[in-house]
């Protein structure tokens, strides 16, 4: 895995003026912003909005149709998203995309595979140092299942867990990759206000315990406004604030697009 380290006094990401077109939609318009190293950042705004596709830029999914990333002061545009992952950028999906066939120590133990150094024959073969990487991996596996609560169910298939515990297993498999940043898209979504809560302990828990660095979707305002250290909010593309959340709830332009009366 690559190693990419901060400098001082510069952000871990930087969007300088990115924009994605589809078609004649503008769907991230001339957005700039700045996150800092193990800050917890909110990404909010109606649906829509562009929040979605401003992820799948970071993360290489789709490629800018201008504009600049930077991740550690180097350039993630053109890269694919493996490549963006080994460099330490990892994401959830607002949509749960787990191996529903596949156990839950399964499904974390194969998105640790950018972190095997054996080949295809040394694994077949049993060769070193393929059962050594094999062991470790499944007891780093174990440790993150542990983490998330669900040790004792690790031989059960991801699709007959409920799905509060489907969202923590992808959370898993997300810190498996062993990121710098860590991105969530709409972590809360279908939760009820009491997984809501647990689900920001956990947060601000692996955000201290991994040394992490989170950019999270979410569209239950209370969750961000409580959770995040800055938020960014976007309408039809547009950012049209940023700040602390005290500073966010109370912009005008924020309340008319989004928050309306709360």
């Amino acid at each position: 895995m690559d190693e990419e380290v901060v400098k001082d006094n510069h952000p871990i990401l930087e969007a300088q003026q990115l924009t994605r077109r589809f078609g004649g939609l503008v769907a991230v318009n001339n957005v700039s912003f700045t996150v800092n190293k193990n800050e917890i950042f909110g990404l909010i705004g109606p649906n829509g909005a562009g929040k979605t596709t401003l992820f799948n830029l970071i993360t290489g999914l789709i490629q800018p149709s201008s504009g600049n990333l930077l991740y550690c002061g180097k350039k993630l545009i053109k890269l694919r998203p493996h490549q963006i992952a080994s460099k330490g950028i990892a994401r959830t999906f607002q949509n749960i995309r787990l191996f529903g066939e596949l156990t839950a120590i399964e499904n974390i133990i194969v998105a640790r595979h950018i972190h095997i150094s054996s080949n295809v024959f040394t694994g077949v073969l049993g060769l070193p140092p393929a059962p050594k990487e094999e062991q470790n991996n499944k007891q780093k596996a174990l440790e993150l299942l542990t983490l998330i609560g669900l040790s004792d169910r690790a031989a059960e298939k991801a699709r007959n867990l409920s799905y509060g515990d489907q969202r923590r297993l992808e959370i898993a498999r997300a810190l498996a990759l062993e990121p710098q940043i860590l991105l969530l898209d709409e972590p809360a979504a279908g939760m009820n206000p009491n997984e809501k809560q647990d689900l920001s302990k956990f947060i601000r828990q692996i955000a201290t315990d991994f040394n992490l660095t989170i950019i999270l979707i979410e569209h239950h305002v209370p969750l961000v406004m409580g959770l995040c250290d800055r938020i960014a909010v976007l309408d039809f593309g547009q950012l049209i604030a940023l700040g602390q959340p005290e500073k966010v709830r109370t912009d005008p332009s924020v309340i008319e697009a989004y928050l309306g009366a709360e």
